[in-house]
């Protein structure tokens, strides 16, 4: 068997660098378990995601390695290919195949040739010669006229998108040349719309998938979360638990893209990494979710976003003396959310937020606006608004849409540049940190928000932005601008009337 035969071969190397340096390499359990897989019968791809650290680079090197060798394939002229993000990348995985070889009898030293210019080679020369490993950085050109046996695609989460994905579809159309094998091996991608979330996912015919992926909205210092998404730490592959759990605390004092990091990177959730622009981090927004919303009371703030007919239309409702916050989008009917879903890059995303009742359809190609506006009423029917907030960039074509649906508020028009974002996106930004914004588990808001970014401008001013372009921010457009009218309206004094002096 195939499998067993590529555990043998390993087991018979030894660590090439490290504290464990020199000694025999012990596969974990979860590393056996990947390689019975990815040579079960049927299979040409294979995916393992897991924490940073789990010696998923020196495993793929050393498939690799067995592959070039013929001990996992007996192919004449064999072609092994190694893809990573850059040539630097590529150059972990190369000098983790040079570690392992001196491991290996010194006959079969001497028939290897290992190549740093002008591309990293390695060259074997036994059974029969010709045999080659290649490292390929994410660049579609290099990647033309390729027949591999074996391919590694390292840290996939983490390539360019264009490129990386070039690559990745020029060596899965070439394993069929000569029934190679490819392993996927990354950390967490961002994002569910990445191309590796994506074959994690939806694996399809002929893919095996391994994904040690802690819960969404556990504590970060949480010991069986941690185990979940380092499962060698207990046996002593990668970082320890404890040494884990001490980074966690860190993280948490820390905040910010430390805590995002963290959950990337150790927890292996799919969190953005980014820090200068991210509008709030995932830990940020999950402490602004209750189990249980605060009453419907006092004045609400409508923040309403208008969208065409791709982007998503939405409405945020936000009680300012009570903190509560709901918000609803809408898409046209045509495409389905389903075929919208699959466009956008986030599958059944849609759908499942049309189930939870967050997101609905109206109208055929485009939302018709004064319906729309009369449903978005309908849903504080009997409720006192205290204002609604729109963007002026649309203040015609809104204006006119709430006289015909007969709305009587009164109506602010707030700017989506430099001068407005700044304030507005600094506004919601402190509501969340002083624990004024009280909302459901949404759906439909940690999507918006996990792809809403802050452009800034020389004198560090921001305003909300899309992460991608077909990122749907609306939620988090409409929501920025009802809770930062809200707290401003909630630090206003109120005039007391004084009582009237007779002379």
């Amino acid at each position: 068997m195939t499998a067993q035969i590529a555990i043998k071969f390993l087991e018979t190397l030894k660590i090439p660098e490290g504290p464990l340096a020199g000694k025999p390499i012990r596969l974990g359990e979860f590393q056996k378990r990947f390689i019975r897989g990815a040579y079960g019968d049927g299979v040409s791809i294979a995916a393992l995601s897991v924490g940073r650290g789990a010696g998923k680079t020196m495993l793929g090197a050393g498939l690799g390695l067995a592959a070039l060798l013929g001990k996992t394939d007996r192919q004449k002229r064999r072609e092994v290919i190694i893809g990573a993000k850059t040539r630097d990348q590529g150059r972990i995985a190369w000098s983790f195949i040079e570690g392992l070889a001196q491991s290996l009898p010194i006959k079969d030293r001497k028939l290897l040739t290992f190549v740093r210019s002008p591309r990293l080679e390695v060259r074997y020369e036994g059974d029969g010669g010709g045999h080659v490993l290649r490292v390929l950085a994410s660049d579609a050109k290099n990647a033309l006229g390729l027949a591999p046996v074996f391919a590694l695609l390292d840290e996939r989460g983490f390539w360019d998108k264009d490129k990386g994905d070039a690559l990745e579809a020029a060596i899965f159309s070439a394993l069929g040349k000569r029934s190679g094998r490819a392993m996927v091996i990354s950390t967490s991608a961002p994002d569910d719309a990445h191309s590796f979330s994506k074959l994690l996912d939806e694996p399809g015919e002929g893919v095996f998938v391994q994904e040690h992926r802690a819960p969404e909205g556990c504590a970060p210092d949480d010991i069986d979360a941690l185990k979940i998404a380092n499962p060698g730490a207990a046996s002593g592959i990668g970082s320890s638990l404890d040494w884990l759990q001490g980074e966690a605390r860190r993280a948490i004092a820390r905040g910010g893209s430390t805590l995002s990091n963290f959950r990337l990177f150790n927890l292996n959730q799919r969190v953005s990494g980014e820090n200068r622009d991210v509008l709030l981090s995932t830990d940020e927004w999950l402490r602004c979710e209750v189990d249980e919303l605060p009453p419907r009371e006092g004045p609400v703030v409508i923040g309403i976003d208008l969208g065409g007919s791709a982007s998503m239309t939405a409405a945020a409702f936000y009680w300012y003396q009570t903190n509560r916050l709901e918000c609803l989008g809408w898409f046209p009917s045509q495409p389905s959310l389903l075929d919208r879903g699959q466009r956008d890059g986030v599958g059944s995303r849609y759908t499942e937020m049309s189930s939870r009742g967050e997101l609905s359809t109206l109208g055929a190609m485009t939302v018709p606006v004064a319906p729309w506006l009369s449903e978005t009423m309908r849903h504080v029917e009997g409720e006192q608004v205290a204002a609604l907030v729109m963007d002026r960039y649309k203040q015609a074509e809104l204006g006119q849409a709430i006289d015909a649906a007969g709305i009587r508020a009164p109506l602010i028009w707030r700017g989506f540049g430099f001068k407005d974002g700044n304030a507005d996106c600094d506004g919601f930004r402190r509501a969340c940190f002083d624990g004024l914004v009280k909302s459901k588990q949404s759906l439909l808001l940690r999507s918006a928000f996990a792809d809403a970014v802050c452009l800034r401008d020389p004198a560090n001013n921001i305003k909300l932005a899309k992460a991608r372009s077909l990122g749907r921010i609306d939620p988090a457009s409409a929501t920025v601008l009802a809770v930062a009218q809200g707290a401003r309206m909630l630090a206003t004094p109120v005039k007391k009337a004084r009582a009237p002096v007779w002379l």
